[in-house]
């Protein structure tokens, strides 16, 4: 009995530590390796890069903003006023797309956005906003401060996450390389 225990154990470890590496398809078509994801994880969780929000008009056609993100636990965090055009897009039709130009690669992540109101979170999130010289404060179910980037349109935000699904990274610099990630299906 106490081997079945200590089998469970084991392999219940192994499966989280599984669930947290992507599983990659070299996209490369001249022989470069598949690009680790630890290259482009390394440089997400130190706030490195300019992120760009693709979503898409109720008719379809596809709206583009820059936006402030955090990469937090594998996720990406960002905030948008409700009157925006990517807020009302995002109401309309959640699945988005978001690109991110980091040194010596170039990344897109898909998924969905889900609008985060939980009083924990938003207070997580607002520290580490803060902590990068954004002094925003919790109000209700949004967040709030005496400025923001104009494409994030008046306050309050509102509080958004998306958990990437599919991610695919080009090479901009040595070495070289194309490849696909595929995360395992939020929960």
């Amino acid at each position: 009995m106490k081997t079945k225990a200590t089998v469970k154990r084991t392999s219940r470890k192994t499966t989280a530590r599984k669930a947290k590496e992507p599983t990659h398809k070299n996209l490369d078509i001249y022989g470069a390796r598949p690009i680790p994801w630890s290259r482009a994880l390394k440089q997400l969780e130190a706030g490195s890069g300019t992120f760009w929000l693709a979503t898409a008009t109720p008719d379809g056609r596809p709206h583009v903003a820059g936006t402030g993100a955090l990469w937090v636990d594998g996720k990406i965090y960002f905030v948008s006023g409700s009157g925006t055009r990517k807020s009302r897009n995002l109401a309309a039709n959640p699945r988005c797309v978001f690109s991110v130009s980091l040194t010596g690669i170039d990344l897109v992540l898909q998924g969905t956005a889900i609008r985060v109101a939980d009083r924990p979170t938003l207070l997580r999130l607002a520290k580490r906003y803060a902590s990068q010289g954004w002094p925003v404060s919790v109000s209700g179910t949004a967040l709030t401060a005496e400025y923001s980037a104009p494409s994030a349109g008046p306050p309050p935000w509102n509080l958004y996450v998306l958990r990437p699904r599919t991610a695919f990274g080009v090479a901009t610099a040595d070495p070289s390389g194309a490849t696909r990630w595929r995360f395992e299906n939020p929960r």
